[in-house]
Formats: C-alpha cells, structure tokens, sequence
C-alpha cells in the first residue's frame, strides 16, 4: 500500500479519471440503445450498467495490481452493437445463457495460452498501427464538433496546446476544468438532464438454446478476440508492457460469467480508454502509469453504484465537450502510435497499411475493422519478409 502511494500522481489519477467518464460517455449509449431496442425496464438498464460497471472495476484492480502494469478492463463494445438487434429477438433470458456459454469459449482460449502465442509473434510496427487506427476517429472528432460548439471546442483545443508547451502533464486536465467552465458560463450545461437513482442488481435466469449459441454467443466470442483483446493487447505491448494475454482473458472471462446473470454481457481488455492509461500523459516513468488504471477502477466503482445518476450528469454536458475532450486526452497516444508505426523502414508499410485499413472502420463478414487491419498489415509484412529472404 505504501508503495501505491508513493506512486501516485495527479496526472496518473486524472488520466484514469478521464478514461472512465469517456466509456461512459462514448460506448455505454450502445447499451443504452441495446435496452431500449429490448424495452428493458430501468431497473434491469440500471442492473446491467451496474454489473458491467462493478466487473470492470474489479477485474481491472486486481490485474492491476498483480502485474504492477495498468491493465484497464470494461465491457465489449461490439459485443454492445450485436446486441442492438439480437436483443429483441432472443428475449433477455435466452441472451444471458449465450453471455455463460461466450465467456465459457473465451475462458477456454485464455487457458490453453493460444492467444498468447499469437501476440508474441506481432511485429511492433503492426501493433502500433492498429493502435493508431483505433484512436484515429477520437483525434479528427474534435474538429468534427467545431461547428456544433466553436468557442468551447476552440477553447479546450487552445489550452490543451498551450499547456503542453509550458505544463505537459496536466494538460488534460487543464482542458477539462476549462471545458467545464466554458459550459457553465454558456449555459449550455443541461441541469433538467440531472436524475438521482442508486443502481440495484437484478437476477435474471438464464435460458439456453441453439439458436441463441449460434446467433449471439459465438459472435460475442469473436468479436470479443477480434475487437477488444487482440487491439488492447497491442496497445500494452506498444507501450513497452509485456503482461502475459492468457490471465488478463481468462479473469475478465470468470468475471463476465459472474456477473452475466445481472445483466453482463462480456468483459473485456480496453482498447481506446486503455491507450490514456499507458501513454505518457500518465506518467513519464511507466512503472507508475498503473496508477492511471487503478484510478480509472475506482471511478468505474462508484459510477456502478451511481450509475444512473452519473450518466445523467454526463448527458447534462453538450456532446461537443466529451469528443473534445477525448480527442484531445488522445492525441498524445495517437502521435506516439504514428511514430513507432513508421519507425523501422522495412516494417513501415506494414505498419501504414494496419493503420489505414484500422481506421477506416469498415466491418466484413462480422469482423471489426482492427482484425482487418491486423490481417493487412501481416499479410503485407510476410510478403516483404519473404521477399527479402
């Protein structure tokens, strides 16, 4: 505990801070769009934020905490947009045995260490291209919401450049509190938004069934490898972190089957939100960027039992502030990622082509956009590979 301690930093603990409100900000309206399309009561919206709020607070903590690196864990983003439409048709019961039966899958492939085998063998430059693909479409959404909110978009973005010249480490935060002011002022903060509900977890029993393995559990499981843990652990290992994948899959998987009768539908190593956590705007020593994933756990714990009313409050700010200010909390790892992408010669189309294919966005055959990226960038880095031998 002592150590933790002398560990922290202001920068580390805002960085987790700001990582958590951006999940909450950006990929939980998903699940609220998944609860709707359901007509799900908000007892059971509230149980579900509740759930995959508490795993990924839990499970981030004690991998944090175990690995010394900061290992952020949240729910599964595609797992959130399959359910949009799958939802309504297999009917809650039947969508919670297809969560145990995805995180059995998953639990099973954390185990036998094959992920693990796979990762060792990415080339950094193709690690650090999908990283930079991921965070892309963060870094071209502040200037996206320009028009919507030009003087607080401009004033975030002018504090942020002017802080990283004279203050680098604190200068998301200096974009927060200034974003926050410039709201107020404007008056564009939303105070009638603002609702006040404790979250309060509720069993649902889980049905299985063919059709919901086949519809529902076995893409969660690939979109799961493909979309969440395959890119977050590239971003760990462009970071320099070399934490083995197979306990990071295997306790997110104990986690999400532990939770999925609540409503759970996957946990998951983070991507986006975990690349704040492990750049330098946490820390300049990354023996103590943890720091950032343990502060974004305890964040992550409190909205869980406050989630109803904190989502609120983030509904209560105009949108053009939390792309802004996510956006701009990113543009550190976003350059980072470019440059270590480009920075061998001969992996540098490799490198370019995850990146482009990563960014673009598109989806085919149910796969996401990094495992194509993935798949480009080494299909051109064999093709240089032997070409030279």
């Amino acid at each position: 505990m002592k150590a933790i301690f002398k560990d922290c930093s202001l920068s580390a603990l805002i960085a987790g801070m700001i990582a958590t409100v951006i999940s909450f900000a950006g990929p939980l309206v998903l699940v609220f769009h998944a609860a709707e399309s359901a007509k799900l009561s908000h007892a059971m919206l509230s149980s579900w934020v509740w759930a995959i709020s508490i795993g990924s607070a839990v499970i981030g903590t004690l991998l944090t905490l175990r690995y010394r690196v900061p290992v952020v864990i949240a729910w599964s983003i595609p797992g959130s947009a399959l359910l949009v439409s799958a939802l309504p048709t297999l009917g809650l019961n039947q969508a919670i045995g297809a969560y145990l039966i995805a995180n059995l899958i998953i639990l099973l492939v954390g185990l036998s260490g094959a992920f693990d085998r796979i990762i060792a063998k990415l080339p950094g430059s193709i690690a650090a291209g999908m990283q930079a693909g991921i965070l892309f479409s963060f870094g071209i959404d502040v200037f996206l919401s320009l028009p919507e909110q030009p003087a607080l978009v401009m004033a975030m973005f002018l504090t942020y450049v002017a802080m990283r010249r004279v203050w680098p480490r604190y200068a998301v935060a200096a974009v927060l509190v200034v974003g926050c002011c410039v709201t107020a002022l404007s008056g564009a903060f939303r105070a009638d938004a603002l609702v006040y509900d404790l979250a309060q977890p509720q069993w649902v029993t889980p049905e299985f069934s063919v059709a919901a393995t086949l519809n529902l559990a076995l893409p969660l499981v690939l979109v799961a490898l493909t979309g969440q843990f395959m890119p977050g652990m590239a971003v760990l290992r462009s970071a320099g972190y070399q934490t083995p994948a197979s306990p990071i899959i295997s306790a997110s998987a104990i986690g999400g089957a532990l939770l999925a009768p609540f409503g759970c539908h996957g946990l998951n190593l983070a991507a986006v939100t975990a690349s704040l956590c492990t750049g330098r705007e946490a820390h300049e020593n990354p023996n103590r960027r943890y720091i950032a994933a343990l502060s974004g756990s305890a964040i992550y714990l409190v909205f869980g039992l406050f989630g109803a009313t904190l989502v609120s409050v983030l509904a209560a700010f105009p949108e053009a502030l939390i792309a802004a200010l996510a956006g701009l909390a990113l543009y550190g790892a976003i350059s980072e990622a470019l440059t270590r992408s480009l920075s061998e010669p001969w992996e540098r189309d490799a490198g370019l082509f995850t990146f482009l294919v990563t960014a673009s966005g598109v989806a085919f055959l149910g796969l996401s956009a990094a495992f194509w990226g993935l798949l480009f960038g080494l299909a051109v880095h064999l093709l240089q590979v032997s070409h030279m031998g």
